[in-house]
């Protein structure tokens, strides 16, 4: 059953982490900042919702990247159930930015994270100017020409530093806890 976040809470600042990377580095939150902002990205291997929109979450991330915005993704699903999951196979992946290991589920659970994708875009100040999703495509991967609601969002972040007062939340795969 698809979940969706809550909308975006404006400048709520965005929680700290050191998490291990796909590409053997540890990244914090500082490193990835950019100048003119930060999305972070809460995506996994196997969901559908991810995978129908990969190559253009890459596009958006490089596009993004252009405008000063840092960019990473964090996988931060249970990979004891769901092997796909795993730091292996995350390393399996190649990405234009830092893909983070969250073993132990602490950054979702600060980001309150609720789905796969979920779009966390900061501005310079690291305060939460969209949470929103990356366009009207949903899991369906062909869906032609649509907005990039993401994309629009991040760059008027960039030129601004504030995001659009209307979004329209994402929409994936929950986040797949371990039990506790």
């Amino acid at each position: 059953m698809p979940v969706s976040p809550p909308v975006c809470d404006f400048d709520w600042q965005a929680p700290d982490f050191s998490l291990p990377a796909s590409d053997g580095k540890t990244y914090s939150l500082s490193d990835i900042a950019g100048p003119n902002g930060t999305l972070v990205m809460f995506i996994c291997n196997h969901c559908p919702y991810v995978i129908a929109v990969m190559d253009k979450i890459t596009r958006d991330a490089v596009d993004l990247q252009k405008l000063g915005i840092g960019v990473v993704a964090i996988n931060s699903n249970d990979a004891d159930a769901y092997p796909a999951d795993s730091f292996e196979n995350m390393q399996k992946l190649d990405f234009p930015f830092p893909y983070l290991h969250d073993q132990d589920q602490s950054v979702a659970r600060a980001y309150d994270a609720q789905c796969t994708p979920d779009f966390f875009g900061f501005n310079a100040d690291l305060g939460l100017q969209y949470r929103g999703r990356l366009d009207a495509s949903g899991k369906n991967a062909d869906t032609g020409n649509v907005k990039r609601d993401l994309y629009d969002a991040m760059k008027l972040v960039s030129e601004t530093t504030h995001g659009p007062r209307e979004q329209i939340a994402s929409m994936g795969c929950s986040i797949k806890w371990k039990n506790t």
